[in-house]
Order: C-alpha cells, then sequence, then structure tokens
C-alpha cells in the first residue's frame, strides 16, 4: 500500500530539487525517501528505480524548458526572439542547475519522441522563420544555436567566465549580436 501523501509527481518534484540543490548525479531514490522520512520500498509503488526517477526529472525539466521558452517567444520575432530564447536557457541553467542537467539526461527513443524534446525544436525552428533559412541550412542553425547556448551555459556554471573582464552578461549580449549577424548573412554552402 502506497504511504498517504506520497505520489510520483511529489517525489519527480522532491527528486528534481535535490538535483537543483546537490546535483542531477547525486539523485536516487535512496536520497528522496530520506527527503520524506519513509523506507526506500515505499517509494517502488511510484517509482521503478532511480534511473526511472532521473528519466521523469528529465520530462519535468524539458517540460519546464520548453513553456518558458514558448513563453518567452510569444510575439517575437528576429533578434528579439533569438535573445530571448537564448535567455530562457541561461536563466533555467542558473535558477534550476541540476535540472538543467537533467535536460540532457539520454532518453531511450520512444520517451525522447513522447517528451518536451520535439518541442525544443520547434520553438528553434520558430526563432529561425525570422531569418529565412531553408533546409538543410535551418537544421545546420539549429545545431549551432543549441551547441553555443549549452556551450557558453555550461562553461559560465563551471566557473569558466569568473576570471576575467569583460562581464559575462556583456560577452553573452555581443554573442546573442553575433548570432543574430550570422543568421540573417547565413554563408552560402
Amino acid at each position: 500500500m502506497a504511504r498517504a501523501g506520497l505520489t510520483t509527481e511529489r517525489l519527480v518534484r522532491a527528486g528534481a530539487e535535490l538535483a537543483d540543490e546537490v546535483g542531477f548525479d547525486q539523485v536516487t531514490v535512496s536520497a528522496v525517501a530520506r527527503r520524506f522520512d519513509v523506507k526506500v520500498a515505499s517509494l517502488y509503488s511510484h517509482l521503478r528505480n532511480s534511473r526511472d526517477l532521473k528519466t521523469r526529472i528529465a520530462l519535468l525539466a524539458l517540460e519546464e524548458l520548453a513553456d518558458r521558452a514558448a513563453d518567452a517567444l510569444a510575439g517575437r520575432s528576429g533578434k528579439d526572439a533569438l535573445g530571448a530564447f537564448a535567455d530562457v536557457y541561461r536563466d533555467y541553467a542558473r535558477e534550476h542547475p541540476g535540472r538543467y542537467t537533467a535536460a540532457r539526461h539520454p532518453l531511450d527513443p520512444e520517451t525522447a519522441a513522447a517528451s518536451a524534446g520535439a518541442r525544443h525544436a520547434q520553438l528553434t525552428r520558430a526563432v529561425l522563420r525570422g531569418y529565412d533559412l531553408a533546409e538543410p541550412d535551418q537544421t545546420h542553425a539549429v545545431r549551432l544555436l543549441g551547441s553555443v547556448f549549452h556551450g557558453y551555459v555550461s562553461l559560465e556554471a563551471a566557473g569558466g567566465f569568473s576570471h576575467s573582464a569583460p562581464d559575462s552578461q556583456e560577452s553573452w549580449t555581443r554573442i546573442v549580436d553575433a548570432l543574430d549577424s550570422l543568421l540573417r548573412n547565413w554563408p552560402a554552402p
């Protein structure tokens, strides 16, 4: 019998909070059980194992990011949309470092296809509509944006930009400007 008050959603949210506090790699069913002061066995009616918990946290993070990105893009286009979209990823990583890591957790193909991951690609392509890119250049641009955003956010989170001037925010702004310029002047093959 499931312990009163414990639900899969509560456990996943507790796991996500734990990920933000101690790191996604440290999240286990045992650690979540300690949060609720229950035995690990009490959680197995809601979660199969730590891998299941991590997958569910990843799905939550992807959904939260997609919702934020959709809200940020509403009514925007061109450079304004690009900047808002970029800021969503950077801000989310700063506010929820464990969840941001979770959003990159490997998912099996079926789970990935049913996740909000597909919305991320659609939202990126929505940003690119303001730049008149045809395939396959649009796919190249999706990959470029993902690489730049993730790379910058990861380096910044690791303290890679805290040792020198200019301020990281100034670099971020210049990078978004440079991406806008590149997307408006995409090189011919």
